[in-house]
């Protein structure tokens, strides 16, 4: 074991939050709140997310209500939104990395406590359209069961009672500030997965930051470590998008010297939310050219500062003209690392070059190479 890693405290059990941590929450909250405020002539613009992410249901209520200057109470809000909410429970869906983490610890034997700002009724709503979960759970709370929801450390310090383990044992995984904050004054450990973009600076009590939970080295902390990794790259489930090639910053060929192929995001939106920034790797097919390996970043290109996340696949191909307009097809495989940026222009390139070979080499392997005859590719 290297010096860092002796320095760490071990854990023995796993406390995680629910919503924007194991499941997506958010997506399903603003598109209710759109619809919800635009009776009143307001526009949900996602600027109150920061606000109430992380926060009680009563919390983020009066925000809302006291923020847009509603013409209703706190309790009146509640009435209408959370039947409108309920309704949509089953659309809320797991974020990448959900399954593999919760079936991982549990498949080692590892105790698990969800530890959420919600109510113990909601939260059991929540994952029951979710196999397997409460099962894998030895403890669940909710804020209703302690006397102060985070960032207050209540819940994690009843959660840890009821494993029957020290706070100190405890690993925990957050997505929100107040969350962290509730960890660290519970005296555990705490991993921050931020589910907003572009706040990783709002985390510097956390004992670690990652991009998302395909980033979890369970190693770090005394857990057992993930075996699903192969040649430097994780497997997903397979996704797919296409549509017409369009002009991206025009700095892919010019600035970087990477001929990328920009397709548009407002047919993605979904899946734009729904992957974590990074990179990427898989297959793509052009109707009139064939089919080529591909490489690819989703996210906001930090060493440029994009103000939109987007999608840019790289063919690893050496194509004589451009196909701006033609149809492009995607499949994507699997995952390579999370969004990074470099201090400079040289090292940018040059980690864009060493996630192609890692993409080139992996695409090779039978289990990546099999979706090279996706139909999808080619119809």
């Amino acid at each position: 074991m290297s010096m860092s890693n002796s320095l760490k405290k071990l854990s023995s059990c796993v406390l995680i939050d629910l919503d924007g941590t194991l499941i997506n929450t958010d997506g399903v909250v603003s598109d209710i709140l759109r619809k919800y405020l635009s009776k009143y002539g307001k526009q949900w613009d996602g600027r109150e997310a920061l606000k109430i992410v992380g926060k009680t249901p009563l919390e983020a209520a009066t925000t809302i209500v006291e923020d847009y200057g509603l013409p209703c109470g706190v309790d009146e809000f509640n009435s209408e939104f959370y039947p409108l909410f309920s309704a949509q429970m089953d659309k809320i869906k797991s974020l990448p990395g959900a399954n593999r983490l919760i079936r991982h610890l549990n498949g080692h034997g590892v105790p698990m406590a969800l530890a959420s700002n919600s109510s113990r009724a909601n939260i059991e709503s929540k994952i029951s359209y979710h196999q397997g979960w409460k099962e894998c759970f030895s403890v669940i709370v909710g804020s209703d069961e302690v006397s102060k929801g985070k960032p207050s450390p209540d819940i994690f310090l009843e959660a840890a009672r009821k494993l029957n383990k020290d706070p100190g044992e405890c690993l925990v995984i957050e997505d929100s500030v107040p969350g962290v904050l509730a960890a660290k004054a519970a005296g555990a450990t705490v991993i921050a997965v931020p589910s907003l973009p572009k706040q990783t600076h709002l985390y510097t009590s956390a004992d670690e930051v990652i991009n998302s939970l395909l980033d979890l080295k369970p190693e770090k902390w005394g857990l057992p470590p993930f075996q699903d990794w192969i040649e430097n790259t994780l497997p997903i489930d397979p996704w797919r998008i296409g549509g017409p090639v369009i002009k991206g910053f025009g700095r892919g060929s010019k600035v970087l010297g990477i001929p990328t192929a920009n397709l548009s995001t407002k047919d993605y939106a979904e899946e734009l939310v729904e992957h974590p920034p990074g990179v990427y790797f898989g297959w793509a097919g052009l109707a009139t050219r064939g089919v080529f390996k591909m490489v690819m970043s989703i996210g906001w290109n930090p060493y440029f500062n994009n103000t939109e996340k987007t999608i840019e696949p790289w063919l690893l191909h050496d194509f004589t003209e451009d196909f701006y307009g033609e149809e492009l097809r995607l499949i994507i495989v699997g995952y390579i690392r999370p969004e990074a940026n470099f201090p400079s222009l040289e090292s940018l390139v040059a980690k864009i070059h060493e996630d192609r070979e890692v993409a080139e080499k992996a695409l090779d392997l039978p289990s990546y190479a099999k979706f090279k005859d996706d139909p999808y590719l080619t119809k």
